[in-house]
Formats: structure tokens, sequence, C-alpha cells
């Protein structure tokens, strides 16, 4: 299948205006603790991006094709979170074993009971990505790191720590993010902020910049011989402003605006940054017919 190819000469130059060099970082406590607490924000991201992308191959049809999978493949998957991603991949091991692991533990369990009852045995862990000591060396076929990387305090603790427990002839996928990944949502939530004249340490780009998908394979080329890059796009379409607004707040925090608390930023302030975002997105809906948030994102594959 063809992939789609949404990138523009418009989006290009957009990118060079509004996406800013810094971008904001968290501590691996703070997604344990707030992020990922519960499984709200993975639940509105995932059913978001699966209700409207416009993409006919899913994102996680795309890491599945990447593992090459034959059904018989001991994988880790390194913040497994809620299970979402490994529920859809579990067919495709059907005579394999799933060791999941992640450090927060409201989502281990929510990945426990999505898989339970399953004939593929599975494992649960609760640690984090930088820390598998307890996993022997040699262990796995397959290691996957979703969209996580970012909230790990040691990288490369992590990668020599996958690069031992993989078995030769094995497989790395690290999934992330260009930078200029869902720009359309950046580009009017610093219009709103603007607007507010919200503090200047706003204005940063997406945690993913501590390793994405322009910048990591100089880093995971320490560790591994191989790394393949494989791109992917896909492009969010609204035409109802709603639940575009729940990914922002929820699924985002506000393009990480909201993360954590901050003794500057109360209620009203939040409410009226919404308002802003939720104007300019149906101002683009009854102009274009529909409000766009157009995914750059992608795998390394390491081996």
């Amino acid at each position: 299948m063809t992939q789609p190819d949404f990138r523009t000469p418009e989006l290009d130059d957009l990118a060079r205006r509004i996406i800013p060099e810094q971008h904001f970082e968290f501590p691996t406590e703070t997604a344990r603790d707030r992020f990922f607490a519960d499984t709200r924000m993975l639940d509105v991201k995932q059913r978001v991006h699966n209700a409207y992308r416009t993409n006919p191959r899913s994102m996680v049809d795309h890491m599945i094709g990447n593992l090459q999978l034959t059904g018989k493949e001991d994988l880790l998957d390194l913040g497994c979170g809620n299970g979402f991603i490994l529920e859809h991949l579990r067919p495709h091991l059907a005579d394999g074993t799933i060791t999941g692991l992640d450090n927060a533990p409201a989502v281990l369990d929510a990945a426990r009971r999505r898989l339970q009852g399953t004939a593929t045995p599975c494992t649960w862990i609760e640690s984090s990505a930088d820390e598998l000591t307890m996993l022997g060396d040699d262990t796995f076929d397959r290691v996957m790191a979703n969209y996580m990387i970012h909230y790990v305090p040691d990288l490369d603790r992590c990668f020599a720590g996958v690069r031992r427990v993989m078995r030769p002839g094995g497989t790395f996928q690290l999934t992330t993010d260009r930078p200029d990944s869902m720009l359309e949502m950046y580009d009017v939530h610093f219009q709103a902020l603007r607007a507010l004249a919200a503090p200047d340490d706003l204005f940063k780009a997406t945690p993913k910049g501590r390793l994405s998908l322009e910048t990591g394979a100089a880093q995971l080329e320490q560790h591994f011989e191989h790394v393949e890059k494989v791109t992917w796009q896909d492009q969010l379409r609204f035409t109802d402003p709603e639940p575009f607004m729940e990914f922002y707040e929820v699924g985002h925090n506000h393009c990480c605006a909201s993360s954590v608390p901050d003794s500057r930023l109360d209620d009203t302030f939040y409410a009226q940054l919404r308002d802003l975002v939720k104007a300019e997105v149906v101002r683009r809906i009854n102009a274009d017919g529909h409000f766009s948030v157009t995914k750059f994102t992608g795998s390394f594959l390491c081996r």
C-alpha cells in the first residue's frame, strides 16, 4: 500500500516559523505520578487517533509490520502503558510470549486486565526502562519502545540494557515523532498563548524533542550496529471541535502547558486558552470543511 503524503510546502514553512528549538522536559516521576496515574490521557489519544485518522492503515499496523513476527517470538514492550498496542499485536504472537514493563502501576494494571485470559503468556513488570537487571541476557527476539523514550532517565543505560537482553538477530523498534508532528495543534495553541500574553517559557515544543525522529539515530548508533528509520504519516481531520478539544486538553495537557502545577496560571487562564483555541478551530472548520492535525512520525529499527 502506498503511504499517503500529507507534507506540503506550506506546512514546512509553518514549522520553520513556529516550532521552538527548546522542548519541554519532564522527569519520569512526573510522568508516573501525574500523566499516568490513570489511563485517561492514553485512552483519549488512542480513541481520537483511531476515530479521526485518514491513513487507512493504522500506526499500530505499521509498527506490527515493522516487527516481522512469525508468531513464535518472545517480545518485550518497554513502557507498555495500558496495553493498547499489545492487544492488537497479541494475535501475531499466538505461540510466543509478551513481557510488558512500565513504571506506572495504574497503566500497568490496565494492561494486565486488557490481556487477561489470552493464550499468549504475559508477564508484567513494574520498572523503569533503564532498569532491566531483572531480565536475563539474550531473552527477547523483539523489543519495542513506543512514544515513551523521552521519559526514561538514562537513555544510554536503557539502550545498553536492550542490547543485552535482545537475542542475536533480534530487532529493537523505537517509535517517536518528528518535532513538527501535530503542527496545526501547536499553531493554534501558540496563537492563543500570544493573545493571552502568556509567559515565554510556555512556548516550547513536544518533550519528544529529547529523542525525535530527526535526532535519534545518532544516539542509537552508539549501541546498535544497524539503525534504520522508517517514517509514517497520518492526518486527523475534525469537523466537530469537541473531539479535538478533548485531544488537546486531556490527551496533550494543553500542549504541555498544564502538565505540572504553575502558580502563574489559574483556571481562568486555561478557560480563556481553551476558548481561544476552540474559536480558531471552529473558524478553520467553517473555512476549510475540517480542522487537520498532521502526524509526522515513524520508527527506528535497531539490530
